[in-house]
């Protein structure tokens, strides 16, 4: 048996202890739990929300999975519902990785909206100048005529281009290398698309701009944020 004598109550009675309320959970300071900033997206969202229960779990794996979920299909039913208003195509299968990038890793250079909007743009203008060069601006896409060696060549040649300008513009953003290929494959050839295309990812920026300084998290309004090296010591 102890000799320790019984914690006295916090009121100042005799009675037995009130146990104390489960601390409140502190701001995810590093990556979660799979990479990138997805908790701290979950947990600030939650806590503007004043949601307790989903802000003790902010770091679950079940919750995360299940925030990409819904953030998924509402970025996509944005540019639908985009689609069905104006009848322009807003839906481009490169719109899906950068959606993940904006949300998974919103503070790192590739996600900013400096790289997003320049990348994809080169991405563009390298697929449309390809078509260009190699002659295919009226023609099917691969998957109708078949792929001969025009269109891989011109399917080189924009890939090539895109990544080498993302890196002499410093803008890499690694969705922009679908982007080139959807238009040089003739996927999307006329320029009033290629207009609809950087619009979506305009409008997909500003949703990645709202959600993320909603949650609290530091996403830039233009180029990616500096971070100092630090000095030797």
């Amino acid at each position: 048996m102890s000799d320790r004598p019984p914690r006295s109550r916090s009121d100042g009675g005799d009675g037995p202890e009130t146990p104390e309320p489960d601390a409140r959970p502190s701001r995810p300071a590093g990556p979660g739990p799979i990479g990138g900033s997805l908790s701290e997206l979950v947990f600030g969202l939650a806590e503007r929300a004043s949601i307790p229960s989903l802000t003790r779990r902010h770091d679950s794996t079940a919750v995360l999975g299940l925030f990409a979920f819904v953030n998924g299909v509402l970025s996509i039913a944005l540019m639908s519902i985009a689609a069905l208003v104006t009848g322009a195509p807003f839906i481009f299968p490169s719109l899906g990785p950068t959606a993940f990038l904006l949300f998974y890793t919103p503070t790192q250079p590739a996600a900013s909206p400096r790289n997003t909007l320049g990348g994809h743009a080169i991405g563009a203008a390298a697929g449309y100048l390809s078509l260009v060069i190699f002659g295919l601006t009226e023609n099917a896409a691969a998957l109708v005529e078949g792929v001969g060696a025009d269109r891989v060549g011109a399917a080189a040649l924009s890939l090539g281009l895109t990544s080498g300008l993302m890196v002499w513009a410093r803008v890499p953003h690694p969705p922009a290398g679908a982007t080139t290929l959807i238009i040089s494959l003739g996927i999307l050839r006329e320029p009033e698309d290629l207009l609809v295309l950087m619009l979506a990812v305009a409008l997909l920026v500003v949703q990645a701009y709202v959600i993320n300084h909603l949650a609290g998290i530091d996403y830039p309004r233009w180029s990616p944020r500096t971070t100092r090296a630090p000095s030797p010591s």
